[in-house]
């Protein structure tokens, strides 16, 4: 399944015009998507069909050696901090190169955008374009470059930011620097959230609507540590402020569904208010987050849950199962099986991932106002946060204080407590998903693995600049001259 850099217009146009037009008949199609329904149906393309929450999950300190269960390269390999020569889903390069395909097909949009009669009827799709184009490469350059640093990032090597479709065989391409992809990936984002009209979408929560191009860029100033934007955008994300009402209801709704499989089909589904954007990704992690060697084991989740949760005082409603004798789930990761044709017995297997949801951009705002001296709007951004998270939960009782934050964390600064309280949220709230390794990514954290070898065990450790931290550059990118990672 190796595919080099390439191909990703040539695997556009194989989707939009079928194998015989792109071969025999008609081999440049960009004249022919010129309508705004041919050009809304290329943007459901714009979106990288892949899932990063395995690997990316792997490479964090939410799993262990459980010593059971089957062994996958792909997961294996992060385990191990070892660079993936893989290339089939839940892979670095599978994803690096869906995420490729969809910069693609939002610059092919962008371009039969202007080629269009109906240009200035457009300018919605044009929006929606633009932000999916950023959010592509920001993903990409967050996994295979260096982090975003202030004082580096003018030098660190970048990803190739790609803003026209391919028309040659083998075109060069320049990685620049991490910086340049952040400022393009900010000219596109503000250029674009502000084009997007909800109006022009039948299903919002598989676009880029308002709500989730404002949560990305509440992410976006994160990482970039521009606090006053990032609190901007999160407030303009979730409408009238109003985030109870808006988080996953674990102790209320999600308290009544006894059914695992319920549980996690009801997580990633559209009606969950708490998603703002959603992609179908191909993906076996819903048959491997639960029982692959490597995983959550009970060690982990007394960590994770703490019974009580120290700065409530109350018991975590959020479910958790045990599966077998070792493993635990939290019931978040369903598979759809897609068959080949309605006859089929073969096909391919699919998970529904959450991009963003409100828990996220309620954390992004909490840890934008803790770095802004607003320790008071915070504490009430995580009280808002336990209402709807833990069992029988009392906003007189298990209200979260600063007393209860400097106790817990052992410090005199409100700031560093904050910060610690929001990290050990986020890494609760998001397991199996991956999204811990950004927060290891931006705070530098080191990362310690166990391994078992029969009746033995020794450590493997991540340090906080190593360079395994940056995923190599796929090997068949190599032909379009982008350099690898150094090792």
């Amino acid at each position: 399944m190796k595919k080099s850099f390439q191909l990703f217009y040539c695997c556009l146009l194989l989707v939009i015009t079928g194998c015989s037009k792109y071969l025999g008949k008609e081999p440049d199609n960009r004249v022919s998507v010129t309508t705004p329904q041919k050009i809304s149906q290329l943007l459901g393309s714009a979106y990288p069909k892949a899932n990063y929450q395995s690997f990316a999950e792997m490479m964090t300190d939410n799993v262990t050696d459980i010593t059971e269960g089957p062994l996958d390269n792909r997961l294996t390999d992060p385990y191990f901090f070892a660079d993936s020569h893989e290339t089939q889903e839940d892979s670095p390069e599978f994803y690096w190169f869906r995420c490729y395909t969809a910069i693609a097909a939002a610059n092919q949009a962008l371009v039969s955008i202007k080629a269009s009669p109906d240009s200035a009827l457009l300018s919605a799709q044009k929006g929606e374009a633009l932000v999916a184009r950023a959010y592509s490469h920001f993903m990409l350059v967050n996994f295979f470059a260096k982090f975003y640093n202030d004082a580096t990032s003018t030098s660190d090597p970048g990803v190739p930011y790609v803003t026209e479709p391919e028309t040659v065989v083998i075109k060069q391409y320049d990685r620049k620097t991490v910086k340049y992809v952040y400022d393009m990936v900010e000219n596109d984002l503000i250029t674009g959230l502000a084009l997007i009209n909800d109006n022009n979408y039948v299903q919002p929560k598989y676009h880029f609507n308002k709500s989730a191009a404002n949560a990305f860029a509440s992410r976006f100033y994160l990482y970039k540590k521009d606090y006053a934007r990032v609190i901007q955008y999160a407030n303009q994300s979730i409408t009238n402020n109003n985030f109870a009402a808006n988080l996953r209801g674990w102790n209320t709704t999600y308290a009544n569904i006894s059914d695992v499989n319920q549980l996690q089909s009801t997580y990633a589904k559209a009606t969950e208010n708490a998603n703002l954007l959603l992609v179908e990704t191909q993906s076996l992690w819903a048959r491997n987050f639960d029982n692959n060697r490597y995983g959550l084991d009970a060690s982990i989740q007394r960590i994770l849950f703490k019974r009580p949760e120290p700065l409530t005082g109350a018991i975590w409603a959020i479910k958790q199962y045990s599966i077998g004798s070792v493993h635990i789930l939290v019931p978040k990761i369903n598979e759809y099986f897609v068959k080949v044709s309605v006859n089929a017995d073969i096909g391919d297997p699919y998970v529904m991932v959450p991009l963003f949801t409100a828990e996220e951009v309620l954390f992004n705002r909490a840890e934008a106002y803790a770095y802004t001296g607003n320790s008071v709007a915070a504490i009430a951004n995580l009280n808002t946060y336990a209402s709807t998270r833990f069992s029988n939960y009392s906003a007189t009782t298990n209200n979260i204080t600063a007393a209860k934050i400097n106790s817990y964390y052992a410090t005199s600064n409100i700031r560093d407590g904050l910060i610690k309280a929001i990290l050990d949220y986020r890494r609760t709230e998001f397991v199996h998903e991956g999204m811990r390794w950004f927060d290891i990514l931006r705070y530098g954290m080191p990362v310690t693995h166990k391994v078992v070898l029969g009746q033995s065990s020794s450590l493997i450790t991540l340090t906080a600049t190593d360079n395994r931290k940056v995923w190599q550059i796929p090997s068949s990118a190599l032909l379009s001259g982008i350099a690898l990672n150094p090792r």
